[in-house]
Order: C-alpha cells, then structure tokens, then sequence
C-alpha cells in the first residue's frame, strides 16, 4: 500500500468504538466517536500555511486531509462536557514508496504542531510514530475489509520507555443510502 491509497480509502464519516488502559491511572475507558475524514488540496490555505512553517522538506507533499472528530468517553470528569471534538490536518511528505513523514496541525497526545514518521507494513498496516516532549506514540492503522479498519496505539514516556497507555479501535464507515 501507498500513502495516497490509504488516504483515499480512510476518506468518508467514520463510527468508532475505542477501549483504551491507562497503566499509569489503573483506569479503562471507553470512546465512542464519530470521524469524518476529507481529502484537501495542495492550495488549501491551512495546508500552505503548514507546509511553509516546515520550510526544510527535502520531499514533495502529497495527499494532504483533514480529520474532525467528536467523542464522548465514559471517563469525563462530572464537571465536563461528556462530548470532545477537534479536528487536525495532516499532511503526508513521502520519502519512498513505503515511509515518510507525516505534518500534523494537532498532534494526537498534544494540542500542538506534530511531525511523525510513517511506513507501511507488509500487509498494508500504516504504522506512525510521533515524539512529543515526555511522550512517544505509536500508532498502527489497517484495514480489514472496505469499509472497516482498526487502529490500535501505545503511549510510552519518552525517558524510561516504559508503557502508559494502550488502545484499541474499531472505526466502520457510514454508508450513503
């Protein structure tokens, strides 16, 4: 698989059920939440924007998207709103067939810019790694069939290496009647 193949094959409204373990809180969550996914132009003002604040790319950008999201967890806090939402625009720079970088405008542990390394897995897996200031992500997303992938994610800190924060998610695309 290429990036462009798996950009145009996650585009669409996703439903997806996440369970995460938080190691370091002993605590279990569960995430419902609703993903639509749209591919963007190379002219996209947002996506000019990031793509000249990382000036020094050896390689060409193709295939930029942005995600939005909501989600409601059975772990907010009673004084919060049960629903989160954001969204993030994420920018694919190959370096081979295979492997390259990704521009995130929200990172996916941290509310700030992200740059993250990716490559496919011999069976078509998207496997992404972003360095934050205390924590590594690592995420893996694979289809299953057309319209249902899963996406499965480790938090570990950045010093001890040790694990934090695992994750499971089963996103299935909502079909057009």
């Amino acid at each position: 698989m290429e990036i462009e193949q798996f950009v145009a094959q996650s585009e669409g409204e996703w439903r997806s059920m996440r369970s995460s373990h938080s190691l370091a809180f002993q605590q279990f969550e569960e995430v419902l939440s609703q993903i639509k996914i749209n591919i963007l132009s190379l002219e996209n003002k947002e996506v000019s924007d990031i793509l000249q604040s990382n000036p020094n790319q050896k390689h060409k950008a193709i295939s930029p998207f942005k995600i939005d999201w909501e989600s409601e967890s059975d772990w907010e806090r009673k004084d919060s709103s049960p629903i989160a939402s954001g969204s993030s625009i994420q920018i694919p720079i190959p370096c081979s067939k295979k492997d390259g970088i990704m521009l995130r405008s929200v990172g996916y542990i941290e509310p700030i810019k992200a740059i993250s390394t990716y490559k496919f897995l011999s069976d078509g897996t998207l496997q992404l790694s972003t360095k934050y200031e205390q924590v590594i992500a690592e995420e893996r997303i694979w289809f299953i069939a057309d319209h249902v992938r899963c996406r499965s994610s480790i938090l570990r800190a950045k010093q001890s290496n040790a694990v934090l924060q695992t994750s499971y998610a089963s996103e299935v695309r909502k079909l057009k009647s």
